[in-house]
């Protein structure tokens, strides 16, 4: 992580190094907004160098300043309709933020269906350029991609079988997974990330549900004694959009759209998930060394985990197809999708 770290950094030193050099101003002035902080992974493995990148690429004739914490004006929930509008010219955010907005990209949040980040990231770009033409097509897709699987991070219970979860107050991470917990006799609550770290602290909730990606910058490590992973099949992913206003990119020339494009796809949507994934590493070894206890879901005991929560498939099935979408090929591909890169 550290040698990674620092190819990070020495390529985005190199990058403002080549734009110092830069003769002409900027023939495009872009603006980049997202809702995590500045120091955050997203912002500084990702979202920064990808847009230093960008004015290397194109000799500086296209500048991207980055703007965090939302700090162009309204919620996380309105991103995509920044971008969709023009308000902004590139937007990042969570798909899920918008419940109902992106039907098809559901079978990605469903539960024990996620492998790797890279894996699931590659796999849902393929998904969003073959499926999700008709949801995107009001702007210019970067690239889709997910987290690495959650987790569950406890604060007084250890969390190894199906019935140590119940009764539990259970931060859910989306609506699919509220619905699973509810089905394992949890109480589900709906919080934003930023609200967690106080909620565990008062005991509003017992239990988060989240990758140690987010477990490291919030300090929730610090606030759990356990935490609980699964093996194989994660227990769930989020869904996130990379994308440009199409107004944008449609009014750019055809060699400055060739930069675009060479990084978004699914080499983009596979370098994004390669992130998160080796962040996972990074950020759980902060757990380890709090002296946290880690509980494995596997085997029979991972596949009664599976078992429990198949009805909230079945019903997502059901649901799509009452909605005109032919559910099971939908799931059917998402699956196969996800072992293909899996074995990439």
């Amino acid at each position: 992580m550290t040698i990674r770290y620092l190819a990070g950094v020495a390529f985005v030193t190199g990058s403002m190094l080549s734009m110092n050099t830069f003769a002409a101003e900027p023939e495009y002035n872009l603006k980049l907004h997202h809702f995590l902080p500045p120091m955050s992974m997203a912002h500084t493995q990702f979202l920064e160098p990808w847009a230093n990148k960008i004015a290397n690429d194109s000799n500086g004739r296209i500048k991207i300043e980055v703007y965090p914490a939302m700090q162009l004006g309204g919620k996380a929930p309105q991103l995509f309709d920044q971008v969709r509008k023009g308000i902004v010219d590139i937007s990042w955010t969570v798909a899920g933020y918008t419940p109902g907005r992106f039907p098809k990209m559901t079978s990605f949040e469903l539960p024990f269906i996620p492998g790797s980040a890279k894996a699931t990231s590659m796999a849902l770009q393929e998904y969003a350029e073959t499926e999700m033409q008709d949801e995107l097509k009001d702007v210019h897709l970067i690239a889709a991609h997910t987290h690495a699987p959650g987790s569950f991070h406890s604060r007084e219970k250890a969390i190894q079988t199906l019935e140590d979860i119940k009764g539990l107050k259970v931060r859910a991470p989306n609506k699919v997974m509220s619905d699973a917990f509810k089905a394992m006799d949890t109480n589900t609550v709906f919080l934003p990330v930023t609200e967690m770290p106080s909620a565990l602290s008062k005991g509003v909730i017992d239990v988060a549900v989240l990758p140690f990606e987010v477990v490291l910058p919030t300090k929730i490590y610090e606030l759990v004694k356990y935490h609980t992973e699964f093996e194989g099949e994660g227990l769930y992913t989020n869904t996130f959009l990379f994308s440009m206003n199409k107004d944008v990119y449609n009014s750019m020339p055809a060699d400055l759209q060739k930069v675009i494009d060479e990084n978004s796809g699914i080499t983009m949507a596979g370098h994004i998930g390669d992130l998160f994934d080796n962040y996972e590493v990074f950020a759980r070894k902060y757990a380890v060394d709090q002296g946290n206890r880690f509980d494995l879901i596997q085997g029979s005991e991972h596949q009664r985990w599976k078992d429990a929560t198949a009805p909230i498939t079945e019903q997502w099935v059901k649901d799509m197809n009452k909605d005109g979408y032919d559910a099971q090929r939908l799931l059917d591909k998402t699956r196969s999708l996800i072992q293909k890169y899996n074995d990439f």
